[in-house]
């Protein structure tokens, strides 16, 4: 139960972070024509951003299920690596359904706070971030999509600052504690900012770009900084 107390606490910030993208998001779901249970159970079953947004253009162009269903698989390959990266956290004897249900809340925002937390990852942990971030996914989408375009969008996007607050405040503890981490942080944010300006780079798909920054940093930090296993 304090698992669960500590995840809906860690939640919170990703949660209203949360309402304030997926309000852009229903107010654009609403111009392409859906209606707000359309636009509710869209941000239910999906949880990402970038893949949500995405398939609004191929809703609105018409487009097949099996271009609409490659573009996901494309944008949200993400995960495949997040999901990963978290499985190194379990203990082997978490049941799958408990496993299936994590995967499920698996996000950019609750990634980054599930992975730096100390020791093993509690299934209950995982609930506790759930209970409120997907809440206020769904909240955001909602009231996006009723309301349309009744705040400006510079109102919008200073909402949307949170995620950012969030970030920093998962990094910056980690990072005093190891330079690594902080080595790590930096150099994301370099190649993120390499592939946002660079001429060709820019090109590629975000989901593409999180992935190759992900391999690339990744990588070399396992390479520069190898951790012993616990208890090995």
């Amino acid at each position: 139960m304090n698992e669960w107390k500590q995840g809906v606490k860690d939640g919170l910030p990703i949660c209203f972070g949360y309402f304030a993208v997926s309000f852009a998001f229903g107010i654009q779901a609403g111009d392409v024509g859906l209606t707000p249970f359309q636009a509710v159970l869209m941000s239910v079953t999906n949880l990402t951003s970038a893949g949500q947004l995405a398939s609004l253009g191929t809703i609105a162009a018409a487009a097949s299920y099996l271009e609409m269903a490659f573009l996901q698989f494309v944008i949200n390959m993400r995960y495949f690596l997040m999901s990963c990266a978290l499985s190194q956290k379990i203990k082997q004897s978490v049941k799958p359904i408990h496993r299936f249900i994590m995967a499920y809340g698996v996000t950019d925002e609750i990634f980054g706070v599930s992975v730096v937390r100390p020791g093993e990852l509690s299934p209950w942990y995982s609930y506790g971030l759930m209970s409120v971030a997907v809440p206020g996914w769904a909240l955001g989408t909602l009231v996006g999509v009723v309301s349309g375009n009744i705040l400006p969008a510079v109102v919008i996007n200073a909402l949307g600052i949170a995620i950012y607050g969030m970030f920093i405040a998962v990094v910056l503890p980690a990072a005093k504690k190891d330079r690594a981490v902080l080595g790590v942080a930096a150099a994301a944010m370099a190649l993120s900012t390499v592939f946002y300006y660079a001429p060709v780079l820019n090109q590629i798909s975000s989901g593409i770009q999180v992935i190759l920054i992900t391999l690339a940093v990744a990588g070399t930090a396992a390479w520069l900084f190898p951790r012993e296993e616990s208890g090995a």
